[in-house]
Protein backbone atom coordinates (compact mmCIF):
# COMPACT_ATOMS: atom_id res chain seq x y z
CA UNK A 1 0.00 0.00 0.00
CA UNK A 2 1.11 3.28 -0.94
CA UNK A 3 2.39 5.83 2.02
CA UNK A 4 0.14 8.42 3.36
CA UNK A 5 -3.42 7.75 2.25
CA UNK A 6 -5.41 5.88 -0.57
CA UNK A 7 -8.84 5.91 -1.56
CA UNK A 8 -10.63 2.92 -2.48
CA UNK A 9 -11.62 1.83 -5.87
CA UNK A 10 -15.79 1.23 -6.51
CA UNK A 11 -17.43 2.83 -3.20
CA UNK A 12 -20.87 2.24 -1.86
CA UNK A 13 -23.74 4.49 -4.24
CA UNK A 14 -25.24 5.75 -0.55
CA UNK A 15 -24.30 6.98 2.29
CA UNK A 16 -21.88 4.96 4.60
CA UNK A 17 -23.21 3.78 8.31
CA UNK A 18 -19.56 1.47 9.29
CA UNK A 19 -16.38 0.07 8.43
CA UNK A 20 -14.31 -2.50 10.19
CA UNK A 21 -11.08 -3.94 9.70
CA UNK A 22 -10.72 -7.57 9.91
CA UNK A 23 -8.68 -8.38 13.56
CA UNK A 24 -5.50 -9.48 11.65
CA UNK A 25 -5.57 -8.52 8.36
CA UNK A 26 -6.02 -5.20 6.24
CA UNK A 27 -9.32 -6.30 5.09
CA UNK A 28 -12.12 -4.04 5.38
CA UNK A 29 -15.62 -4.13 5.91
CA UNK A 30 -17.95 -1.22 4.31
CA UNK A 31 -21.91 -1.45 5.66
CA UNK A 32 -24.10 1.35 3.89
CA UNK A 33 -27.83 2.53 3.33
CA UNK A 34 -27.48 1.13 -0.22
CA UNK A 35 -28.61 -2.38 1.20
CA UNK A 36 -24.63 -3.13 0.57
CA UNK A 37 -21.87 -4.48 2.38
CA UNK A 38 -18.36 -3.94 0.47
CA UNK A 39 -15.30 -6.38 1.15
CA UNK A 40 -12.03 -4.31 0.23
CA UNK A 41 -8.86 -6.07 -0.01
CA UNK A 42 -6.75 -3.17 1.09
CA UNK A 43 -3.13 -4.50 1.44
CA UNK A 44 -3.31 -3.89 -2.95
CA UNK A 45 -2.25 -0.94 -3.87
CA UNK A 46 -5.19 0.60 -5.08
CA UNK A 47 -7.54 -0.72 -2.99
CA UNK A 48 -9.45 -3.25 -4.48
CA UNK A 49 -12.79 -4.29 -4.01
CA UNK A 50 -12.92 -7.80 -3.38
CA UNK A 51 -16.59 -8.87 -2.73
CA UNK A 52 -19.89 -7.06 -2.42
CA UNK A 53 -23.11 -8.94 -0.58
CA UNK A 54 -26.10 -7.56 -1.23
CA UNK A 55 -29.03 -7.54 1.94
CA UNK A 56 -32.62 -6.74 1.49
CA UNK A 57 -32.38 -3.08 3.28
CA UNK A 58 -30.08 -0.95 4.43
CA UNK A 59 -27.16 -2.02 6.34
CA UNK A 60 -26.52 -0.28 9.67
CA UNK A 61 -23.24 -2.28 11.42
CA UNK A 62 -20.93 -4.47 10.50
CA UNK A 63 -17.90 -6.36 12.75
CA UNK A 64 -16.02 -9.27 12.48
CA UNK A 65 -15.89 -12.34 14.74
CA UNK A 66 -12.70 -14.28 16.02
CA UNK A 67 -10.91 -14.46 12.82
CA UNK A 68 -11.02 -12.69 9.45
CA UNK A 69 -13.25 -14.78 7.29
CA UNK A 70 -16.34 -14.61 10.04
CA UNK A 71 -18.36 -11.63 9.88
CA UNK A 72 -21.84 -10.03 11.27
CA UNK A 73 -24.05 -7.23 9.98
CA UNK A 74 -27.54 -6.19 10.98
CA UNK A 75 -29.61 -2.89 9.12
CA UNK A 76 -33.14 -2.28 8.63
CA UNK A 77 -34.11 -5.51 8.45
CA UNK A 78 -34.17 -6.30 11.63
CA UNK A 79 -32.21 -9.48 11.41
CA UNK A 80 -28.77 -10.39 13.18
CA UNK A 81 -26.74 -12.12 10.40
CA UNK A 82 -23.38 -13.85 10.32
CA UNK A 83 -21.33 -14.74 6.76
CA UNK A 84 -18.23 -16.66 6.46
CA UNK A 85 -16.16 -13.72 4.40
CA UNK A 86 -14.43 -15.77 1.36
CA UNK A 87 -10.31 -16.31 1.58
CA UNK A 88 -8.32 -14.28 -0.96
CA UNK A 89 -7.85 -17.77 -2.70
CA UNK A 90 -11.74 -18.35 -2.49
CA UNK A 91 -12.26 -14.57 -3.55
CA UNK A 92 -9.51 -15.33 -6.64
CA UNK A 93 -11.49 -18.59 -7.90
CA UNK A 94 -15.05 -17.04 -7.60
CA UNK A 95 -14.40 -13.24 -8.67
CA UNK A 96 -16.78 -13.50 -11.26
CA UNK A 97 -19.81 -14.76 -9.33
CA UNK A 98 -22.40 -13.02 -7.24
CA UNK A 99 -24.29 -13.97 -4.02
CA UNK A 100 -26.92 -11.96 -2.65
CA UNK A 101 -29.26 -12.95 0.20
CA UNK A 102 -32.57 -14.91 0.30
CA UNK A 103 -36.03 -13.25 1.87
CA UNK A 104 -35.04 -14.68 4.98
CA UNK A 105 -31.52 -13.02 5.38
CA UNK A 106 -29.05 -14.79 7.15
CA UNK A 107 -25.30 -16.59 7.58
CA UNK A 108 -23.95 -16.32 3.67
CA UNK A 109 -21.41 -19.68 3.13
CA UNK A 110 -20.03 -18.46 -0.37
CA UNK A 111 -19.67 -21.89 -1.24
CA UNK A 112 -23.10 -22.80 -0.95
CA UNK A 113 -25.35 -19.33 -0.75
CA UNK A 114 -26.69 -20.35 2.55
CA UNK A 115 -27.91 -18.09 4.75
CA UNK A 116 -28.82 -18.10 8.35
CA UNK A 117 -30.32 -15.38 10.54
CA UNK A 118 -28.97 -15.25 14.03
CA UNK A 119 -31.91 -13.81 15.79
CA UNK A 120 -34.36 -11.33 14.95
CA UNK A 121 -35.49 -8.05 16.38
CA UNK A 122 -39.04 -6.29 16.02
CA UNK A 123 -37.34 -2.94 14.51
CA UNK A 124 -34.03 -1.91 12.92
CA UNK A 125 -30.49 -2.75 14.52
CA UNK A 126 -28.14 -0.30 14.96
CA UNK A 127 -24.96 -1.13 16.54
CA UNK A 128 -22.80 -4.66 16.61
CA UNK A 129 -20.00 -5.77 19.06
CA UNK A 130 -18.03 -8.80 19.05
CA UNK A 131 -15.85 -10.41 22.08
CA UNK A 132 -13.18 -12.86 21.11
CA UNK A 133 -12.27 -13.41 24.57
CA UNK A 134 -15.86 -14.40 25.56
CA UNK A 135 -16.96 -15.44 21.76
CA UNK A 136 -20.10 -13.20 22.23
CA UNK A 137 -21.74 -10.89 20.01
CA UNK A 138 -24.21 -8.21 21.38
CA UNK A 139 -26.45 -6.72 19.18
CA UNK A 140 -28.43 -3.68 20.01
CA UNK A 141 -31.62 -2.54 18.36
CA UNK A 142 -34.40 0.31 18.19
CA UNK A 143 -36.90 -1.90 19.96
CA UNK A 144 -34.98 -1.06 22.85
CA UNK A 145 -33.06 -4.26 23.43
CA UNK A 146 -29.92 -6.01 23.19
CA UNK A 147 -29.41 -9.61 21.80
CA UNK A 148 -26.73 -11.90 23.16
CA UNK A 149 -25.12 -14.78 20.77
CA UNK A 150 -22.99 -17.85 22.08
CA UNK A 151 -22.11 -20.88 20.40
CA UNK A 152 -23.34 -22.35 23.19
CA UNK A 153 -26.59 -21.33 23.62
CA UNK A 154 -29.49 -19.99 21.84
CA UNK A 155 -29.58 -16.04 21.98
CA UNK A 156 -30.87 -13.91 24.51
CA UNK A 157 -32.40 -10.75 25.06
CA UNK A 158 -32.05 -7.82 27.36
CA UNK A 159 -34.47 -5.40 27.77
CA UNK A 160 -32.87 -1.33 27.92
CA UNK A 161 -35.02 1.69 29.14
CA UNK A 162 -34.77 3.34 26.15
CA UNK A 163 -33.66 3.13 22.18
CA UNK A 164 -29.63 2.59 21.77
CA UNK A 165 -27.79 4.52 20.12
CA UNK A 166 -23.86 3.15 20.09
CA UNK A 167 -22.95 0.15 21.75
CA UNK A 168 -18.78 -0.50 21.99
CA UNK A 169 -17.04 -3.44 24.05
CA UNK A 170 -13.77 -3.50 26.24
CA UNK A 171 -12.37 -6.50 27.30
CA UNK A 172 -14.35 -6.92 30.13
CA UNK A 173 -17.31 -4.62 29.90
CA UNK A 174 -20.10 -3.62 27.36
CA UNK A 175 -21.03 0.02 27.27
CA UNK A 176 -25.07 0.64 25.52
CA UNK A 177 -25.42 4.81 24.83
CA UNK A 178 -29.23 5.31 25.15
CA UNK A 179 -31.67 8.23 24.39
CA UNK A 180 -32.78 10.24 27.08
CA UNK A 181 -28.83 10.99 28.02
CA UNK A 182 -29.09 7.21 29.61
CA UNK A 183 -25.68 4.83 29.29
CA UNK A 184 -25.37 1.72 31.23
CA UNK A 185 -22.00 -0.64 31.39
CA UNK A 186 -22.54 -4.36 31.69
CA UNK A 187 -20.00 -6.55 33.20
CA UNK A 188 -19.36 -9.62 30.20
CA UNK A 189 -18.67 -12.34 32.71
CA UNK A 190 -21.76 -11.62 34.15
CA UNK A 191 -23.43 -11.63 30.46
CA UNK A 192 -22.56 -14.96 29.60
CA UNK A 193 -23.15 -15.94 32.97
CA UNK A 194 -26.82 -15.83 32.49
CA UNK A 195 -26.84 -16.91 29.10
CA UNK A 196 -25.84 -20.50 31.29
CA UNK A 197 -29.40 -20.64 32.26
CA UNK A 198 -30.66 -20.90 28.68
CA UNK A 199 -30.86 -24.16 26.68
CA UNK A 200 -27.91 -25.11 24.22
CA UNK A 201 -27.69 -24.39 20.69
CA UNK A 202 -26.55 -27.59 19.73
CA UNK A 203 -26.32 -25.87 15.83
CA UNK A 204 -23.66 -23.97 17.26
CA UNK A 205 -23.99 -19.74 16.22
CA UNK A 206 -24.78 -20.38 13.09
CA UNK A 207 -28.07 -21.47 13.67
CA UNK A 208 -31.03 -19.46 14.13
CA UNK A 209 -33.17 -18.96 17.13
CA UNK A 210 -35.73 -16.92 18.75
CA UNK A 211 -33.88 -14.90 21.41
CA UNK A 212 -34.67 -16.02 24.79
CA UNK A 213 -35.39 -13.00 27.55
CA UNK A 214 -33.13 -13.00 30.61
CA UNK A 215 -33.14 -9.77 33.07
CA UNK A 216 -28.97 -9.24 33.24
CA UNK A 217 -28.87 -6.13 36.21
CA UNK A 218 -26.39 -3.35 34.46
CA UNK A 219 -22.38 -3.14 36.69
CA UNK A 220 -23.20 0.76 36.47
CA UNK A 221 -26.31 3.08 35.58
CA UNK A 222 -24.81 6.33 34.47
CA UNK A 223 -26.23 9.81 32.78
CA UNK A 224 -24.04 11.18 30.29
CA UNK A 225 -22.07 13.53 30.42
CA UNK A 226 -23.26 15.32 27.59
CA UNK A 227 -26.12 17.13 27.33
CA UNK A 228 -27.53 16.54 23.52
CA UNK A 229 -27.82 13.45 22.43
CA UNK A 230 -25.05 10.95 21.63
CA UNK A 231 -24.21 9.76 18.53
CA UNK A 232 -21.09 7.29 19.28
CA UNK A 233 -19.20 5.72 22.01
CA UNK A 234 -15.79 3.60 21.77
CA UNK A 235 -14.33 1.52 25.02
CA UNK A 236 -9.99 2.02 25.31
CA UNK A 237 -8.28 -0.64 24.88
CA UNK A 238 -7.03 -1.03 28.04
CA UNK A 239 -10.23 -1.45 29.36
CA UNK A 240 -9.96 1.75 32.07
CA UNK A 241 -12.93 3.43 29.97
CA UNK A 242 -14.43 5.10 27.21
CA UNK A 243 -15.29 8.02 25.01
CA UNK A 244 -18.65 9.00 23.72
CA UNK A 245 -19.81 11.76 21.07
CA UNK A 246 -22.84 14.30 21.07
CA UNK A 247 -24.94 15.62 18.03
CA UNK A 248 -23.50 18.79 19.48
CA UNK A 249 -19.71 18.89 18.78
CA UNK A 250 -18.40 17.72 22.32
CA UNK A 251 -16.55 14.54 23.27
CA UNK A 252 -16.69 13.30 26.81
CA UNK A 253 -13.81 10.86 28.53
CA UNK A 254 -14.94 8.78 31.43
CA UNK A 255 -13.13 6.23 33.33
CA UNK A 256 -15.40 3.18 34.83
CA UNK A 257 -13.72 3.14 37.93
CA UNK A 258 -16.28 4.27 40.25
CA UNK A 259 -14.28 5.77 43.31
CA UNK A 260 -14.63 9.89 44.05
CA UNK A 261 -10.60 9.96 42.57
CA UNK A 262 -11.36 8.48 38.64
CA UNK A 263 -15.01 9.84 38.45
CA UNK A 264 -13.33 13.47 39.51
CA UNK A 265 -10.56 12.95 35.99
CA UNK A 266 -13.79 12.61 33.52
CA UNK A 267 -14.33 15.47 31.42
CA UNK A 268 -15.95 16.70 28.03
CA UNK A 269 -14.86 19.32 25.44
CA UNK A 270 -15.81 20.78 22.29
CA UNK A 271 -14.52 19.74 18.67
CA UNK A 272 -15.36 20.13 15.42
CA UNK A 273 -16.90 23.53 15.01
CA UNK A 274 -16.24 25.97 12.60
CA UNK A 275 -16.01 29.82 12.25
CA UNK A 276 -18.91 31.27 10.04
CA UNK A 277 -18.50 34.60 7.67
CA UNK A 278 -20.55 36.10 10.68
CA UNK A 279 -18.00 35.15 13.23
CA UNK A 280 -20.35 32.54 14.87
CA UNK A 281 -19.21 29.33 15.38
CA UNK A 282 -20.96 26.43 13.26
CA UNK A 283 -21.41 23.40 15.30
CA UNK A 284 -21.32 20.06 13.85
CA UNK A 285 -22.22 16.35 14.80
CA UNK A 286 -19.31 14.05 15.80
CA UNK A 287 -20.10 10.79 14.12
CA UNK A 288 -17.31 8.51 14.56
CA UNK A 289 -14.77 7.44 17.13
CA UNK A 290 -12.11 5.16 16.85
CA UNK A 291 -9.31 3.90 19.66
CA UNK A 292 -5.63 3.28 18.26
CA UNK A 293 -5.07 -0.47 19.58
CA UNK A 294 -1.88 0.35 20.73
CA UNK A 295 -0.89 3.58 22.11
CA UNK A 296 -4.42 4.56 23.36
CA UNK A 297 -5.70 7.75 21.65
CA UNK A 298 -8.36 8.44 19.65
CA UNK A 299 -9.74 9.66 16.83
CA UNK A 300 -13.18 11.38 16.03
CA UNK A 301 -14.94 12.35 12.94
CA UNK A 302 -17.23 14.78 12.21
CA UNK A 303 -20.07 16.43 10.04
CA UNK A 304 -17.15 19.44 9.42
CA UNK A 305 -15.45 16.81 7.11
CA UNK A 306 -12.59 16.51 9.48
CA UNK A 307 -10.55 14.02 11.54
CA UNK A 308 -8.53 14.75 14.55
CA UNK A 309 -6.33 12.62 17.16
CA UNK A 310 -6.75 13.22 20.56
CA UNK A 311 -4.58 11.87 23.39
CA UNK A 312 -7.49 11.58 25.96
CA UNK A 313 -5.30 11.04 29.08
CA UNK A 314 -3.36 14.55 28.58
CA UNK A 315 -6.42 16.23 27.05
CA UNK A 316 -4.88 17.29 24.21
CA UNK A 317 -5.05 17.19 20.27
CA UNK A 318 -2.07 15.69 18.46
CA UNK A 319 -3.17 16.36 15.28
CA UNK A 320 -5.33 17.30 12.24
CA UNK A 321 -5.98 15.92 9.08
CA UNK A 322 -6.80 18.00 6.24
CA UNK A 323 -10.66 17.93 5.24
CA UNK A 324 -12.46 15.61 3.37
CA UNK A 325 -15.21 16.46 0.44
CA UNK A 326 -18.14 15.16 2.83
CA UNK A 327 -19.27 14.18 6.56
CA UNK A 328 -16.96 11.96 8.46
CA UNK A 329 -19.46 9.03 8.75
CA UNK A 330 -17.57 5.87 10.09
CA UNK A 331 -13.76 5.22 11.40
CA UNK A 332 -12.06 2.62 11.87
CA UNK A 333 -8.14 1.45 12.95
CA UNK A 334 -6.39 -1.71 12.01
CA UNK A 335 -5.82 -4.44 14.24
CA UNK A 336 -1.65 -3.65 14.26
CA UNK A 337 -2.82 0.60 14.69
CA UNK A 338 -0.76 1.52 11.12
CA UNK A 339 -3.54 2.12 9.29
CA UNK A 340 -6.78 4.16 9.96
CA UNK A 341 -9.73 3.90 7.58
CA UNK A 342 -12.13 6.79 7.11
CA UNK A 343 -15.37 6.25 5.41
CA UNK A 344 -17.37 9.50 4.44
CA UNK A 345 -20.97 10.64 3.09
CA UNK A 346 -23.05 13.71 3.26
CA UNK A 347 -24.53 14.26 6.36
CA UNK A 348 -27.10 16.67 5.49
CA UNK A 349 -25.32 19.24 7.59
CA UNK A 350 -25.74 21.47 4.63
CA UNK A 351 -29.60 20.82 4.49
CA UNK A 352 -29.29 19.23 1.01
CA UNK A 353 -31.04 16.11 0.45
CA UNK A 354 -29.42 13.19 -1.46
CA UNK A 355 -25.76 11.61 -2.02
CA UNK A 356 -24.66 13.39 -5.27
CA UNK A 357 -22.03 11.52 -7.39
CA UNK A 358 -18.09 11.50 -5.99
CA UNK A 359 -19.46 12.62 -2.09
CA UNK A 360 -18.99 9.14 -0.47
CA UNK A 361 -16.02 7.52 -0.63
CA UNK A 362 -13.19 5.57 1.75
CA UNK A 363 -9.84 6.13 2.16
CA UNK A 364 -6.94 4.21 4.11
CA UNK A 365 -4.39 6.27 5.88
CA UNK A 366 -1.12 4.52 6.94
CA UNK A 367 0.02 6.02 9.70
CA UNK A 368 3.58 6.89 11.18
CA UNK A 369 5.67 4.82 13.52
CA UNK A 370 4.32 7.98 15.62
CA UNK A 371 1.90 9.42 14.45
CA UNK A 372 -1.01 8.46 16.90
CA UNK A 373 1.18 8.50 19.78
CA UNK A 374 0.52 10.66 22.30
CA UNK A 375 2.21 13.56 23.81
CA UNK A 376 2.01 13.57 27.37
CA UNK A 377 0.48 16.48 29.77
CA UNK A 378 1.60 20.27 28.56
Amino acid sequence: MPLVQVELNSPPSDAISALRFAPTSLRLLVASWDKNVYLYNTSSGGGDLARTFEHRAPVLDVCFGEGDEDAYTVGLDWDVRQYIVPSLVSLCLCKSKSFRSDTTGGSLNLATGEQTVLSSHSAGVKSLAYSPAHRLLVSASWDSSLHLHHPSHVPASISLPAKPFSISLSASKLVVAMASRVLHIYDLESLVSALWSLPLNNGGIGSASAALPIEVEPWQRRESSLKFMTRAVACMPNDDGYASSSIEGRVAVEWFDPSPESQGRKYAFKCHRQPSSEGIDVVYPVNALAFHPGHGTFASGGGDGLVSLWDGVAKRRIRQYQRYGSSVAALSFSGDGKYLAVGISPGFEDGKEGTGEGSVKVFVRELGETEAKGKGPK
